[in-house]
């Protein structure tokens, strides 16, 4: 297979800078014990969460194309998703949490195409495609659970994060890599947690951005569904986890009902969690996930809206009552009664109308940074958004007039007017001076020789978020994470052990071997004596041919190996009783 992935109408449309997560799946680097990693795991997952996943687990895995004997590839996967209004692509590991959501937004799948090592079949804190595609996928067949998976991604990507953000996001990324890398010395991985706990300690007042993913967390990833009592699986951590979807069963889980609360409650992605929440159904997520956009400054703007992009140094936007929007780094507001009545952005910034860059005012021409006063004139009750041509006439606001704007709270703007752009209802929302002189009493804003003002107009911020109103705007291709997935190390030991995976992957799909069983068995208990996986696939095959003598050695074998290394004595145990109860079946 190459190395590229099979588009769809959906990845196409994609923006830039989502593009950039995208990497190709490469679908010749899984070796035979990865195939194998991924088999165990499926035939344990249907076999288990049939019983104790929500409905739509199993419909699903049928609807997205994943088969149980292989690790689906992203040509087959995106054939039959596309049937249903959504893609995948593949990335590598953790992407930013802003940018994870933008694609769901955009009804694309992230699939971090990896896969967990042998020793992790369990659990890795390390996004895998057993998580992502075994995992997300199969639920997003559920047209209900698709539209909240979008609708989070919608709503998600505008969440504003603190400075402190990123960071965690960079220290949970290269911990979930060192953890599920080979021989990473222990140090290095105390290390790593150490700046984990401490970033997870020391957040501060949770920002946007860091209550939204809770709730993503416990709901997308760890959610449960029905009642505390009798609840059934859907949350894609849970659904990939063999190990914490067994456990999340037991009376060691307190069940907590469902609602905006779980925005506050953190969660620790290297330990199984002490507490999930059930939501009665779908819709009940909807319900809960309005209910907390509410609160964000994506609805409610204001200066406590600027004030979150300010805190958060990062690219953002405002939206003013007549609908013109400002994208940049916000570094001040000034306030009166509660309310914005100047902004300020340092650097490049630009001016847009329903998300499209109004012409002439993109960051090549506000590249310095942009201000402007907000709000109402002094004593007077109309706005200048809401004034009639006639209105706008008797105040002096008119192209060639020299005017002093004086708003409350001791903005003015004084200068000759250039002209003035309205939006489709007809509303001025911006208006150019020459010669323009702005001030905050005795503070000068804006000086005559810095050129044209441009003063946007607006009673109010009614929304701020994270990003930028225009997508092409700005060049946002500038991600280069700290850290890189590390691949398995190859030896001599290790390709021998492959090479005996995949003899007995081709035996049980009928292909020539130019080994038997047997011989694959003796090479594995002399050079390979504490594995276990090949020993269990070699059992499935030995009740296939009806090899009693050689299956019995086998089942010897492995009781060694539980006796050596009884951290994996439930695996194999779990094993060969999927084996042997579908023989009796």
């Amino acid at each position: 297979m190459n190395a590229s992935f099979e588009s769809n109408p959906l990845i196409d449309r994609l923006p830039k800078h989502l593009k950039q997560f995208i990497k190709p799946q490469d679908y010749e680097d899984y070796t035979p014990i990865n195939q194998a990693v991924w088999r165990y795991v499926m035939r344990k997952n249907v076999s288990y969460l049939s019983k104790v996943a929500h409905e739509s687990y199993i419909e699903g895995l049928q609807k997205t194309g994943l088969e149980v004997d292989q690790i689906p590839n992203m040509y087959g996967m995106n054939r039959i998703l596309k049937e249903i209004g959504w893609a995948a692509v593949a990335v590598d590991g953790f992407i930013p949490p802003n940018a994870f959501m933008e694609f769901q937004a955009y009804n694309v799948l992230v699939i971090a195409s990896d896969i967990r090592q042998l020793e992790h079949i369990e659990y890795t804190p390390a996004p895998d495609i057993i998580h992502e595609g075994a995992g997300h996928a199969p639920i997003i067949a559920n047209p209900e659970y698709a539209e909240y998976l979008r609708r989070f991604g919608e709503i998600g990507c505008k969440a504003i994060s603190s400075h402190r953000d990123y960071e965690l996001y960079e220290a949970i990324r290269l911990l979930s890599i060192l953890k599920e890398a080979e021989d990473t010395p222990t140090e290095e991985i105390k290390k790593a947690e150490e700046r984990v706990d401490y970033l997870q300690n020391n957040m501060g007042k949770l920002s946007e951005m860091s209550r939204i993913r809770n709730l993503h967390w416990w709901t997308v990833e760890y959610g449960l569904i029905g009642t505390p009592e009798n609840p059934k699986i859907y949350g894609a951590g849970l659904l990939s986890s063999i190990g914490e979807s067994a456990w999340c069963m037991t009376h060691n889980v307190k069940k907590i009902p469902y609602d905006i609360s779980a925005a506050d409650q953190n969660f620790d992605i290297t330990k199984p969690q002490p507490q999930l929440y059930v939501t009665p159904d779908f819709a009940h997520l909807s319900l809960v996930l309005e209910e907390f956009a509410n609160t964000m400054a994506l609805r409610t703007g204001g200066p406590k809206g600027v004030q979150k992009l300010i805190d958060s140094k990062a690219l953002g936007t405002i939206e003013l009552s007549t609908g013109l929007q400002v994208s940049g780094v916000f570094t001040n507001v000034i306030e009166h009664n509660g309310k914005s009545i100047y902004i300020q952005t340092s650097g490049p910034t630009a001016l847009s109308y329903r998300n499209k860059e109004l012409v002439g005012h993109g960051t090549n021409y506000h590249k310095e940074g942009f201000g402007s006063p907000i709000g109402m004139l002094k004593g007077i009750n109309l706005a200048i958004e809401d004034m009639s041509p006639r209105d706008l006439r008797a105040y002096d606001i008119y192209e060639g007039e020299k005017v002093t704007l004086e708003f409350e709270g001791g903005i003015k703007v004084s200068g000759e007017i250039i002209t003035g752009s309205r939006n489709l209802q007809g509303e001025i929302i911006l208006i150019s001076f020459k010669n323009c002189t702005v001030t905050h009493y005795d503070t000068i804003l804006f000086r005559p020789e810095w050129g044209v003002y441009d003063m946007a107009v607006g009673k109010k911020v009614i929304s701020a978020f994270s990003g930028p109103a225009d997508v092409t705007s700005f060049d946002m291709i500038n991600h280069v994470p700290s850290s890189k997935t590390i691949k398995a190390k190859k030896s001599k030991e290790r390709e021998e052990l492959e090479s005996l995976y995949l003899a007995v992957r081709k035996i049980r799909t009928n292909e020539n071997s130019d080994l038997s069983l047997e011989q694959i068995f003796e090479i594995l208990k002399q050079n390979h004596p504490n594995d276990w996986l090949l020993s269990v696939e070699m059992i499935e095959l030995t009740t296939q041919n009806n090899s009693t003598q050689l299956q019995q050695e086998i089942v010897a074998f492995l009781e060694k190996v539980k006796t050596n290394r009884p951290e994996v004595a439930h695996l194999i145990s779990d094993g060969l009783d999927l084996i042997f109860q579908k023989e009796t079946v």
